[in-house]
């Protein structure tokens, strides 16, 4: 199997999807009429307002932070030094852009979960990529592998990668046994999935903030510490970024990595975070406005956490003639030079934050699979969560590459699936964005009128549609 699933992975990673993404993201920016510069406000009003009345979802707060959980990994620590490693400091630069074009595909797949969502058998809000392939494209065949390849590269195989991560940092930190890490990991782990997709939404509300801020108040730190050098530093990322000066690969080098590890880290365009998109009730009452939470959720990811990592690393002077160092312990030696010896330790943590909130943002998006293939019930749940931690013990101490890789290729047939889907599908969000931005032009709070869209009818669940808009 190993010479079919590393022929599959370069065709889908070494071509179709880091061209395709960036290709689809310029697609939607121009397309939409750069819908996420023109409307940037819109990016935190919709984040602020909640349904109280609607019990069915979540907020959507809650959900710009449970995809945030997913999101925000490893990745943004150990995939950044990656980047810069093999790619100079101009690969920051080209994650800059490819984020900016994700922005578009995010809000685009986010706002097509949001349209085609509908009620599991508890009466919550369930939805996603296979939902609207299924109901918007009328092939729940495809819907039907996309939530198989999401299932087992986001909510079994993937999560056993963040718990080795922890587990890595940890013996390497602390010299705790990994089996023990991954025991003690799995356990918090089945407190939080056990409590479902809203106690998931409540834990990443209180968690990723957090996080996310202790994170990058070390990174403001770091960078008040040498103010002086920024704007050098800002001008040689530019100048790398375009072949010029000493990169690390020239310009290929830089573009290629940093869109690759950009597309990695956000998300924007895989089809994981419209599942938890389609799990809030939006505010204003309209499909657009989740799409505007979920680019401010690669906003977040790349243009803030990624490129702290980024200037933290540059700033440290630990790159250079002879470094051999990448991914975490770069970082690490990084971090050692800016806060002394407590620096693998603060990395340790963060990884621990990272990466846990990573495992349980990426069981919620399993669950909602679960619902797509009619296996939504208590007792099919009951076995996916206990697969889930099985998968994170066993990650903890193991590191079987076939595995893993046979995970990079389920997750790059389902990206692929997705932008197809949501190419096909572009007509219908560039409809909405008019009708929201035309409302808000008018003066009015946007409300989605399903009236208003009949080639929909039958598409979508009109009784969540009909609640304030006809």
């Amino acid at each position: 199997m190993d010479p079919v699933i590393n022929f599959l992975n370069d065709i889908f990673w070494g071509y179709v999807l880091i061209y395709g993404l960036l290709a689809v993201g310029l697609f939607f920016t121009i397309r939409l009429g750069f819908v996420q510069f023109v409307h940037f406000p819109e990016l935190f009003k919709s984040v602020m307002g909640s349904k109280d009345n609607d019990k069915s979802g979540i907020t959507p707060f809650q959900a710009l932070c449970t995809s945030l959980a997913s999101r925000v990994g490893t990745g943004n620590l150990a995939g950044v030094a990656v980047a810069l490693y093999l790619g100079g400091p101009g690969a920051l630069f080209w994650m800059w852009m490819v984020a900016l074009v994700g922005m578009a595909t995010a809000y685009a797949e986010s706002t097509l979960a949001q349209l085609y969502k509908t009620r599991n058998e508890d009466g919550d809000y369930r939805g996603g990529p296979a939902f609207y392939i299924a109901q918007g494209l009328g092939a729940p065949w495809a819907g039907g592998v996309f939530s198989v390849c999401l299932i087992l590269a986001f909510g079994l195989v993937f999560n056993a990668v963040q718990a080795n991560s922890i587990a890595d940092a940890f013996q390497g930190a602390f010299g705790f046994d990994k089996l023990w890490v991954g025991v003690a990991v799995a356990a918090l782990t089945a407190i939080v999935i056990f409590g479902g997709i809203k106690q998931i939404a409540r834990v990443a509300e209180l968690l990723v903030p957090f996080m996310a801020v202790v994170y990058l108040a070390v990174a403001l730190f770091v960078v008040f510490s040498h103010l002086g050098e920024i704007p050098g530093l800002l001008g040689m990322i530019v100048q790398n970024a375009f072949g010029l000066g000493a990169a690390a690969g020239g310009i290929t080098g830089a573009m290629l990595n940093g869109i690759k590890r950009g597309l990695f880290s956000n998300e924007a365009g895989m089809g994981s975070a419209p599942n938890i998109a389609a799990v809030a009730t939006p505010n204003p009452h309209h499909p657009s406005s989740q799409g505007f939470v979920q680019a401010l959720g690669v906003f977040i990811d790349t243009l803030l956490i990624c490129t702290a990592t980024g200037l933290m690393i540059l700033l440290s002077g630990v790159m250079g003639p002879g470094n051999e160092l990448t991914g975490t312990p770069l970082t690490q030696a990084a971090m050692t030079v800016h806060i002394g010896s407590a620096g693998q330790y603060f990395v340790a943590i963060a990884i621990l934050f990272f990466a846990f909130t990573s495992i349980i943002g990426n069981y919620s998006y399993a669950e909602n699979a679960m619902t797509f293939l009619k296996l939504g019930s208590r007792r099919w749940i009951a076995a996916l969560r206990l697969a889930v931690l099985a998968m994170v013990i066993w990650g903890a101490y193991e590191s079987v590459a076939t595995v893993f890789n046979a995970a990079d290729a389920s997750m790059g047939l389902m990206a692929t699936v997705n932008l197809i889907a949501i190419v096909m599908l572009s007509g219908t969000v560039a409809k909405l964005t008019k009708d929201y931005a035309d409302q808000r032009k008018a003066g009015t709070v946007p409300v989605f009128h399903a009236a208003d869209y009949p080639e929909l009818a039958g598409k979508i669940d009109g009784t969540i549609w009909t609640r304030d808009g006809q």
